[in-house]
């Protein structure tokens, strides 16, 4: 992923109104593509430290995604093109998994984190040209306010580390979410 790439995301996302879902999550995107490639540069600690917050981000945004976006995507965008997206971070919730679990400095890493890398812009890009433009042609700004608020309050009560068993299924992240949340917060404090 590049940062002209993520430069242009944030241009795209500086032209909706602030709060509007898709702004924030255009906003995440960029955010997530810089992650990547300070995990990619990073050495040591550093390294560790930069895909701890990345691993953080993208469990939160991809729990917030299921719980507010993909609801309204179901029907502006499709059942079919919302449930391929479910699906796809029910999958980046496993690697992710994975990943949390190796050495950041092992050959293995280096490969399998260029892999999720490369998916997990395929799948941003989806929404950026699928869901997206359907949200903003589709509902009006209070509402993509509204979903924007909803958003926040989603992220607050995610998750910040991958639950493969409650990825891709917001019915079970729902119930799961506020509890994995704090014991996710607590294991947090616990490691730092």
């Amino acid at each position: 992923m590049s940062s002209a790439k993520a430069e242009a995301e944030r241009k795209a996302a500086a032209q909706l109104p602030h709060g509007d879902i898709v702004a924030l999550l255009l906003e995440q995107h960029a955010r997530i593509r810089g992650l990547f490639e300070q995990v990619t540069q990073a050495q040591g600690a550093d390294k560790q430290h930069a895909f701890d917050e990345l691993r953080a981000l993208l469990a939160v945004h991809e729990a917030a995604e299921e719980l507010v976006l993909r609801p309204v995507a179901k029907k502006t965008a499709g059942e079919k093109e919302a449930e391929a997206r479910n699906a796809e971070e029910a999958e980046a919730a496993k690697v992710l998994k994975e990943l949390e679990g190796m050495d950041v400095a092992s050959p293995e890493f280096a490969t399998a984190i260029a892999e999720f890398e490369q998916s997990v812009s395929d799948h941003a890009g989806h929404e950026e040209t699928e869901e997206f433009p359907a949200i903003v042609d589709q509902c009006t700004a209070e509402q993509r306010q509204d979903m924007g608020k909803l958003l926040r309050k989603a992220e607050d009560l995610a998750p910040s580390h991958p639950h493969p068993t409650a990825a891709g299924k917001p019915a079970a992240l729902a119930l799961t979410g506020p509890f994995a949340a704090m014991m996710d917060k607590a294991r947090d404090a616990m490691s730092h």
